[in-house]
């Protein structure tokens, strides 16, 4: 125990891969405890060991959780609570980009239901935890895709015409709303929530997507794509620098606060999001 309290406790999804491997890489060389929410328990293993080898710091833990089924985030949160005493920082970097129309095992369409309606859930699930934590901090990947988006309220789930851009833009602009309207719900907590633009980088986001169609935007892309070690900065800075300390409801892009789309401050957008969101989740 006297390790879990001389270090922070940051727990990380999606982080075998591309950007959140990267992230809790970065992280266990900083000394943080590290807990990998991963997919697959394979790839999640490996992914394990080889920050263990790289960093040379052993709290490293695994926890397995995939976000495309809702009862799966509660188990996550539940075995999380019952293993640890509190959690200092929660970074939501899982997700995903179906270019085919899939559903959830909740019947909702997968990239809202992975990018927004699991984090979402998973955060709130664990609110209590990072209270313990008297300082805790929420860190929520989103994009520059998010310009691009817009709440289908009417459809959210694109039943009836599928663009998986349109899709996964919604799901980054619901990061950001979520995120601000988190910050309000927050205050006077302690806990802060802020977003980020990581960059477009080389990762695996696209675990989701069958066929040639990440291969080949990989292909068209990477010449103008950073690592995943150079995109994960701004979420480290974000969980660990006390130059953010207290800070809250913001969004930023290499470590600089930034503005986003102008209808992400819209707060009657925000909290019907909300709503909406908590119905779908049970909450």
């Amino acid at each position: 125990m006297n390790g879990l309290k001389q270090q922070r406790i940051v727990m990380v999804t999606g982080a075998n891969s591309g950007l959140g491997k990267a992230t809790a890489l970065s992280l266990a060389k900083q000394n943080a405890r590290v807990v990998m929410v991963c997919r697959d328990p394979h790839r999640g293993e490996l992914a394990k060991e080889e920050i263990v080898k790289e960093s040379g710091n052993p709290n490293i833990d695994l926890m397995i959780c995939d976000f495309s089924a809702l009862s799966n985030v509660r188990r996550l949160a539940a075995e999380y609570t019952n293993n640890y005493g509190h959690l200092d920082v929660l970074i939501n970097n899982a997700g995903v980009i179906t270019r085919e129309r899939q559903l959830t095992q909740d019947g909702y369409e997968m990239q809202f239901g992975v990018n927004h309606l699991a984090p979402f859930l998973l955060t709130n699930l664990l609110l209590e935890q990072l209270m313990i934590s008297k300082a805790g901090r929420i860190v929520t990947v989103s994009s520059l895709g998010h310009y691009y988006g817009k709440i289908h309220f009417d459809d959210l789930h694109f039943s009836k015409r599928y663009r998986f851009f349109k899709a996964y833009a919604q799901t980054k602009l619901a990061n950001i709303l979520f995120t601000y309207e988190l910050a309000r719900r927050l205050e006077g907590t302690g806990i802060t929530a802020n977003c980020l633009n990581p960059g477009e980088a080389k990762t695996n986001i696209s675990v989701y997507t069958e066929g040639g169609f990440a291969q080949l935007l990989t292909t068209l892309f990477t010449p103008f794509l950073k690592t995943p070690e150079e995109h994960a900065d701004t979420s480290v800075y974000l969980a660990l620098s006390p130059e953010v300390e207290g800070m809250t409801g913001k969004y930023f892009s290499n470590r600089k606060i930034v503005k986003s789309k102008p209808m992400t401050y819209d707060r009657h957008l925000a909290s019907r999001l909300w709503e909406v969101s908590a119905a779908m989740v049970k909450r």
